[in-house]
């Protein structure tokens, strides 16, 4: 199967890349990869998004880009992308549905997935009370206790949307300031559900079947509790999804694609755009605009081939 263009992942700057491919007629595929939507489908709610004056639900703001590049002829296949091969022309991608597909161009956009803490217990019981999605999990902890991990705007957004379940939320942070917009800070700090707990960092999460307690290091005093808990959602940052593409793009000390400006890789043919570029601002919108951007510069490069070609052609002729 051969596509004018292949877009790696789902969220807002593939489905924006989406977007505006399909309405240049290249009919692009998008690979949907391991979270259709990207991370934002697995937010509560959206509030800075253009447009949206009440706000809107992560998943609904995703599957309605979505349904708008299918508009204009964007196709999608729920598939994980395997391997990428950049030796010869067309690329070559290969999925773990068994599906190889071609593609003069790619546009990656395989986005960041949360940074767990590294600490006993949280493997053990991931999906046992360790969660890192609120929108996901937080029906299942009705009227119990959680701990969130981090000071930081997704840790403040999902915690906030945590206290419409629990009884009560612990927030953990390692400093004693938080890093969250002014606005969330004042929802956490009027919300009587909430308490803190600063300078402090998760130094185990503990339990058997499942989670029944943290342990706690004070990074000032170096003192050590135990706090009881039911659940432990981490928001601690995120790491960038290229695994995939090490030994093939050039990528930063902190594992991001490195571009040229213009979301162009050292691969011609290749572009990159949304979080899997950008440890900075990590916003829907800009990984939206970063995605116009990279279809853009795609669509260029399609025609510059298509040109060099039809010359090469003229001139043999």
């Amino acid at each position: 199967m051969h596509h004018k263009v292949v877009i790696i992942g789902s969220g807002p700057a593939g489905l924006t890349a989406a977007l505006y491919a399909a309405r240049a007629n290249l009919e692009p595929l998008v690979i949907r990869g391991l979270q259709p939507g990207g991370l934002i489908a697995t937010t509560s709610e959206v509030e800075n998004y253009p447009g949206f004056v009440d706000g809107i639900g992560g998943f609904e703001l995703a599957e309605a880009m979505e349904k708008q590049a299918a508009r204009f002829g964007a196709q999608f296949l729920d598939s994980l992308v395997t391997k990428v091969e950049v030796a010869q022309r067309p690329f070559t991608i290969h999925t773990d549905s068994g599906q190889t597909v071609t593609a003069d161009a790619i546009i990656v956009s395989t986005g960041a997935s949360p940074r767990k803490l590294g600490v006993p217990g949280e493997e053990e019981l991931a999906n046992r009370g360790v969660s890192y999605c609120a929108t996901c999990d937080g029906f299942f902890f009705r009227g119990k206790k959680v701990v969130v991990v981090g000071g930081g705007n997704s840790a403040l957004d999902e915690g906030l949307f945590l206290t419409r379940y629990v009884d009560e939320l612990v927030i953990v942070h390692r400093r004693d300031t938080l890093r969250a917009d002014p606005i969330l800070q004042e929802r956490a700090f009027s919300n009587p559900k909430v308490r803190f707990i600063w300078n402090s960092v998760v130094v185990s999460i503990n339990g058997k079947d499942k989670v029944e307690s943290v342990t706690l290091r004070n990074l000032q005093t170096g003192e050590v509790s135990e706090l009881p808990t039911d659940g432990v959602f981490p928001y601690i940052g995120h790491v960038p999804n290229t695994d995939l593409f090490r030994g093939i793009l050039e990528l930063d000390e902190g594992g991001y694609i490195v571009t040229d400006g213009r979301t162009r890789t050292n691969i011609p043919g290749i572009f990159a755009a949304g979080d899997v570029t950008d440890h900075i601002y990590r916003q829907a919108v800009t990984a939206a605009g970063d995605g116009c951007r990279a279809a853009m510069e795609a669509t260029w490069y399609l025609a510059e081939q298509e040109h060099a070609r039809s010359k090469a052609t003229v001139s043999v002729a």
